[in-house]
């Protein structure tokens, strides 16, 4: 009788779909699985993981610190996600603290405000270091400006994940301040959607954490993606999903991509469990 492979019930889950997703799974023993993980995508916010990632080198390097001060200003307002555009003018933060709206809820301000600090040059610099020959940072975000903010593929979005779960992304050190800024993050409902929800809320349920996802995602018309680190009693591993060419572009917690998407976490999540660290 032939086997149904974890790649055969994936496929079988987007028989349906309208759209294209690109998955890129690592168990970070050994087993990889890829699906459209070559193809291109847009980042969306995405990008900001690569710009966290550009900030700390440059840390590390001595050219900047988190320590620094950054204003905000009208010269930085831009529509979208966050929080920033709800406060006054004049705001001042450390450096740490507008990296760390960047990515746990999205904030498009901070993001033009650590690109204008860092430069795009720069970032992409460090992207090109990385080896991720498939991923650029095009523009600021500016919806009225420029229709493409970054591109990318599942492959080396997943490459970042990887080298922090490993240590390597930059130091040992910055993997781990990294870590523990992405698993603030406000927004993962298609990684974590279908995961029973006990195990993931330990300071309800009064019990030691499990479970716990370091990840970010990111949404515009033309996409909806998301990817991260999902860390269980048995280890890590790295899960990407990203999405393109879906007919709704309207955006919902209800997304045929978020749906779909959620059902993929979900067997990838089930196998790894089952298989105690593996997904082979």
């Amino acid at each position: 009788m032939k086997e149904i492979t974890l790649e055969d019930r994936i496929k079988a889950e987007l028989a349906s779909y309208d759209g294209l997703m690109g998955i890129y799974v690592n168990d970070m023993n050994g087993n990889v699985l890829e699906m459209n993980s070559q193809e291109k995508f847009e980042t969306a916010s995405c990008c900001k993981v690569f710009i966290m990632g550009a900030l700390f080198d440059e840390v590390e390097k001595g050219n900047k610190s988190l320590s620094d001060m950054l204003v905000y200003t009208k010269e930085n307002y831009i529509n979208g996600s966050g929080i920033l555009r709800s406060l006054d003018l004049g705001v001042t933060m450390t450096v740490k603290n507008v990296a760390i709206l960047m990515i746990i809820v999205s904030d498009n301000i901070a993001t033009n405000m650590l690109i204008d600090y860092l430069g795009i040059d720069t970032i992409n610099a460090f992207i090109q270091k990385q080896g991720l020959k498939d991923t650029v940072l095009h523009n600021k975000i500016d919806f009225e400006k420029y229709e493409k903010l970054g591109t990318t593929t599942p492959r080396d979005y997943a490459a970042m994940f990887e080298r922090i779960v490993k240590g390597e992304l930059v130091s040992a050190s910055a993997s781990e301040q990294m870590l523990e800024i992405l698993r603030k993050q406000h927004y993962n409902s298609m990684l974590t959607g279908a995961f029973p929800a006990y195990l993931l809320d330990s300071e309800d349920t009064g019990e030691e954490e499990l479970i716990y996802v370091a990840s970010k995602s990111g949404s515009m018309d033309a996409c909806r993606n998301d990817g991260g680190i999902v860390s269980t009693p048995y280890g890590k591993y790295v899960i990407v999903l990203m999405n393109k060419n879906f007919s709704d572009s309207i955006y919902y917690s209800g997304h045929p991509s978020t749906r779909f998407g959620s059902k993929i976490s979900r067997l990838i999540f089930d196998q790894y469990l089952a298989l105690k660290g593996s997904i082979r």
